[in-house]
């Protein structure tokens, strides 16, 4: 498959991404559209409705007109993941897509990766933070060395026993009010003399 095959099937968001030049919004999000577009192409009406309705999905289409490179690191990731969704991928790969963002701007991307995915778009989404797996998925893997160390459905996967595995420190998951389960690493009481 040539690139552009590949891109109309599977979209890829990176962990971090410097914006270069002071495109719009809409522009950067329209780009999405280069894999059904020749060299010598412009984008048509309808590729510029789907970038439209890429903005609108997630609720972002007030920054349309706003220069991308003067956007916050929340707002960059929901207009890359915009752009990605202009693609129409059948599959979507994010590589740890909360790791810049703050405590607000993670639940809310991670609510809208929730929503794409009962949606019909396919997820595949790496995470430092376990707690993730029980807001946004329906399988989880834990992956130590290259290696997978258990995969399955998160209240099977995402265990004490396991992250203690993963991390090599005692981790306690807790129950609050919402059903939802939070890890909370514990103190190693390690002292200077013992880090290597």
């Amino acid at each position: 498959m040539s690139f552009a095959q590949v891109s109309r099937h599977i979209g890829y968001i990176p962990q971090s991404h410097i914006p270069t030049f002071p495109f719009s919004v809409f522009d950067v999000v329209l780009m999405g559209r280069a894999p059904y577009l020749n060299l010598t192409d412009t984008p048509k009406k309808e590729d510029e409705e789907i970038a439209l309705n890429a903005l609108k999905t997630l609720g972002i289409e007030d920054l349309k007109d706003k220069e991308y490179t003067n956007l916050s690191g929340g707002q960059r990731q929901l207009v890359f993941l915009a752009r990605v969704l202009c693609q129409q991928p059948d599959i979507l790969i994010l590589d740890e897509p909360t790791s810049h963002l703050d405590f607000g701007n993670q639940i809310k991307l991670l609510e809208i990766i929730d929503n794409l995915a009962k949606s019909g778009l396919s997820i595949i989404m790496s995470s430092h933070f376990p707690d993730h797996a029980f807001l946004s998925s329906t399988k989880v893997a834990i992956m130590k060395n290259k290696s997978f160390m258990d995969f399955g459905k998160p209240d099977d996967v995402v265990t004490e026993e396991n992250l203690k595995k993963a991390y090599s420190i005692d981790v306690r998951l807790i129950n609050i009010d919402d059903n939802r389960k939070v890890c909370v690493p514990l103190k190693t009481n390690l002292k200077l003399g013992d880090i290597k």
